[in-house]
């Protein structure tokens, strides 16, 4: 039985029994205590603590799951998964435990024909809790099981919480016995390899209080309404129907193990325990990926990211450890096959193929540059260690490993277990420590001109720095103190560059993207110096970068803080600009489009933000107008402090890299439009920000793109250049500027018919050229050597003449070689292709050998296959040797 059919028999099972189908939830549901959903129950956790009220009393669903704490072990046993199906059926408050039994009883036991799966009787053990006398009687009196199948256990295993004080209650779970030949007789009790769980029945009567463990909590009473939690593994369920001996051999996996073997060359099964393990990683790691992707996950290096890209990068290895070429791209041929199993049951698959395919191959591309020149220095250590009669490969190696080559911690770990070798982890850890201490303090030296940070104690006992430029450009202040060369000054005097503290400021310090302002710092006296940067220190400190420009400044001294009007006024058109191109990208391209960093400042912003590919130019058009679309309307801009939890619940959305406290402030554009989290500076109403004009997209690291724009007069600046520039092709081109994109279209058509019919020409020259090489083909030994100079071909004519004049020596064991010398000095190539037929290849003579002989010979490299390779050198006066090194090597 195939198992989109098992799923299918148990929805209808219980649809007919008056349940309300559920479809499955997203794996990502927002719930702090989980990264994945990883039990069929989670959806329904607010009906079973109360909190809300379930628009059904019996509900029923086959949820997608996935557990990634056992992530070493897959491949190893026979029954983990990353990513599993839980079928289950829920009562809330309606039947309780005899309904539950007998719902799971007569699906697993009812013949194939009545819509069952058809399980021999005799084969199924269930197991209850210690005192649940209830429960052992439906089974024994009421189902028939004979009582010597039924064993009781305790809180560890037969007693189910969510872990926290709440809902718990006894279980009821049902065992398969595969035979004599997975184990001992006993029950479940005896052998759980033997004897394997296929479904739990949870009783949900009580509510338990504080504890660690599966059994250290203490029972406090009765539920208020009993309710039921079940749990049918389907993977399980699909083992003991198709009668395979694991998880992995079952009609959704095995097809993804074969297409690797297929992929690499190894056989599954054929007593290489290593190598199955590998087979098994793959098939469950591509499944788990694909359903990731699919929900929204992309690789990063933290949480949900971090999880993703550690399952992708295992698939790879282990299709190289298998033996797929270094340069073999397979993730996309996998992940397809991953699809096509999978969408029957899971549709959005279908519909985000591209997609996930995109996301998964990306990822493979980025790995396979980490694995390249990560993997030799691992070897490195590796043998260094074994030479110095080490099993320990050093913290520091690890280390490097990491923070030079990108290599996981993990998966050090995972090579040096293969190599018999173990890592210091606590060295690495160390390491790791260090590194972060060292980069925060670079980061804040940086930014306060490496000095002693000692000096400014003081000012940071004291208190944070009043900011007061949300409301006013121009502040009263005083002077707390001077620092010049990383030291406390009295006094500074006209041209000292300094940091000064002033205890209250109008100038906004550099954060959240937003550049500092600049401005001036004044006295009655006629003191002048000019601000040229702000910064913070320990988020609560504004220090000030400044310049005396006239007069002496002193501690205390009472001053007038003012921030440049204009440079403020661009700043808050950039920032709030960049709020509405982030609102504008994740209305064309969805939520998924969600920050990654940000800059703005007067007259230009930059947005960094998660994707799996380029912009389109419509999509650009279209984010350009919806943001534009917002300027007009000048909407009204609200700022507020609230409390983070409500902003949450308002929907704000908060920013990349930022770390915020129980009180946030919010920005709020035009309503549903724009609401985010931010501290920065913005313009009062909408229209102020002026024209958005993206000018640029790019690509910044693996999922991350880039857009940028000019706002308001840079917009209007930038524009304006674009207009002279159109008007200066019109004139050129003499024709109106609407025409001017046709009559550039129909030029560059022509340009390029032009260079194909010279592309014609050479080739046939090159062909007049080589007409005659047949017949000065020279016979080495057995070999018949066609060899020559063909000037003014590339690469891709060069092999299609090789490729032509293979085919006309087919019959013979022959050997192709055409060099094509161009240029000369620093600017010459020297482009070569080597080909061999099926009789040289028969007598060990192949292209690839070839090209790696002669190469070094030109100045250059190449490879490629053993019927066919090409390469490239810059020194056209070694293709004389060369050719005499191929007469040589296949004589």
């Amino acid at each position: 039985m195939q198992t989109h059919d098992i799923r299918k028999r148990f929805l209808d099972h219980f649809i007919k029994a008056g349940h309300t189908e559920v479809p499955s939830a997203s794996l990502l549901l927002d719930d702090p205590n989980l990264l994945f959903v990883n039990a069929g129950m989670v959806p329904f956790k607010p009906y079973f603590l109360g909190e809300q009220t379930p628009p059904y009393s019996r509900a029923t669903s086959v949820q997608k799951c996935v557990r990634t704490l056992d992530i070493d072990e897959v491949g190893i046993t026979t029954r983990h998964n990353t990513f599993f199906q839980m079928a289950g059926n829920f009562s809330f408050g309606d039947y309780f435990k005899r309904e539950a039994i007998s719902f799971a009883w007569t699906l697993l036991t009812n013949s194939v024909e009545d819509g069952g799966y058809g399980i021999d009787p005799q084969k199924l053990w269930p197991t209850v809790y210690l005192d649940d006398d209830e429960a052992e009687a439906i089974w024994r009196d009421e189902i028939g099981v004979p009582a010597e199948r039924i064993q009781r256990r305790g809180l560890k295993d037969n007693y189910w919480s969510m872990g926290v004080p709440g809902p718990c209650g006894p279980c009821s779970e049902i065992f398969y016995d595969r035979g004599p030949e997975y184990g001992i007789e006993g029950g479940p009790e005896a052998d759980e390899d033997r004897y394997i769980e296929i479904w739990n029945l949870v009783f949900m009567q009580n509510v338990r209080g504080p504890g660690g463990g599966k059994d250290n909590y203490e029972i406090l009473g009765p539920l208020p309404k009993k309710n039921i939690d079940t749990g049918m593994g389907v993977e399980r369920v699909a083992c003991i129907l198709q009668g395979v001996d694991n998880v992995y051999e079952t009609d959704l996996l095995k097809p993804i193990i074969d297409l690797a073997a297929e992929l690499t060359g190894r056989a599954y099964g054929a007593g290489s325990h290593a190598d199955d393990v590998r087979f098994r990683v793959i098939a469950d790691h591509a499944r788990t990926s694909a359903l990731l992707i699919g929900d929204g996950v992309l690789p990063g290096n933290d949480g949900r990211g971090y999880v993703l890209r550690r399952l992708l990068r295992r698939v790879v290895r282990s299709m190289r450890l298998l033996g797929a070429g270094d340069n073999q791209a397979t993730m996309g041929t996998i992940i397809n096959k991953v699809i096509d199993l999978m969408a029957p049951s899971y549709p959005e698959l279908e519909t985000q193929r591209t997609h996930i395919v995109g996301v998964a191959v990306g990822e493979e591309t980025s790995f396979a540059k980490t694995l390249a020149a990560g993997s030799k220095l691992f070897a490195d250590a590796a043998t260094a260690t074994k030479k110095s009669a080490s099993t320990t490969i050093t913290g520091a190696d690890a280390f490097t490993l990491h923070d030079t080559y990108g290599f996981p911690i993990d998966l050090t770990l995972e090579m040096a277990a293969e190599a018999g070798l173990s890592v210091d982890q606590e060295g690495f850890t160390a390491l790791m420590a260090e590194q972060k201490q060292r980069a925060k303090a670079d980061a804040t030296a940086r930014k306060t001109g490496h000095a002693d940070l000692s000096v400014y104690r003081d000012f940071l006992d004291r208190g944070p720095t009043e900011f007061t430029g949300f409301d006013e450009l121009v502040s009263e202040a005083r002077v707390l103190g001077l620092v010049a060369d990383g030291a406390r000054v009295p006094a500074a005097t006209a041209g000292q560059e300094l940091t000064l503290v002033l205890d209250r400021t109008p100038l906004y310090a550099e954060s959240g993207g937003q550049m500092a302002d600049i401005g001036t710092i004044t006295t009655g006296s006629g003191v002048r110096l000019a601000v040229t940067d702000v910064q913070k220190l320990g988020k609560s400190v504004w220090l000030h970068k400044v310049r005396v420009d006239e007069g002496e400044i002193e501690e205390g001294d009472e001053v007038l803080a003012a921030v440049d009007t204009a440079w403020r006024h661009g700043a808050t058109q950039g920032h709030s600009g960049t709020h509405m191109v982030h609102a504008a990208l994740r209305e064309v391209l969805g939520p998924g489009a969600t920050q990654a960093g940000s800059l703005n400042r007067p007259g230009y912003l930059r947005f960094d933000f998660s994707a799996t590919g380029p912009v389109t130019e419509s999509q650009r058009r279209e984010i350009e107008e919806i943001a534009n679309a917002a300027v007009e309307a000048n909407y009204q801009v609200n700022t507020f402090e609230t409390g983070l939890t409500e902003a949450k619940a308002m929907g704000a959305m908060a920013l990349f890299g930022e770390n915020y406290g129980d009180v946030v402030r919010v920005v709020e554009i035009g309503g549903p439009f724009s609401m985010e989290l931010c501290g920065g500076t913005h313009v009062a109403s909408s229209s102020q920000i002026g024209p958005i004009t993206l000018i640029g997209e790019s690509s910044v690291g693996s999922g991350v793109r880039r857009v940028e724009a000019y706002v308001g007069m840079d917009s209007f600046r930038y524009l304006s250049k674009e207009r002279a520039l159109l008007a200066g092709l019109a004139s050129s081109l003499k024709v109106p500027s609407e025409e001017v994109p046709g009559r550039v279209e129909q030029l560059v058509t022509k340009l390029r018919d032009a260079e194909k019919e010279l592309a014609r020409v050479r080739a046939e020259q090159a062909q007049a050229a080589v007409s005659g090489l047949l017949d000065t083909a020279t016979t080495v030994g057995s070999t018949l050597v066609v060899e020559g100079q063909v000037p003014g071909l590339d690469a891709n004519g060069l092999r299609s003449v090789v490729t032509d004049l293979r085919g006309r020596v087919a019959d013979r064991q022959a050997v192709i070689a055409l060099f094509s010398p161009n240029g000369e000095g620093p600017d010459a190539k020297v482009p070569f292709v080597i080909a061999t037929t099926a009789a040289a290849r028969d007598a060990g003579i192949k292209a690839g050998d070839l090209v790696k002989e002669v190469a070094p010979l030109v100045g250059g490299r190449g490879g490629g296959k053993p019927d066919l390779a090409q390469g490239s050198g810059t020194e056209p006066g070694g293709v004389g040797a060369a050719l005499s090194r191929i007469r040589e090597f296949v004589g």
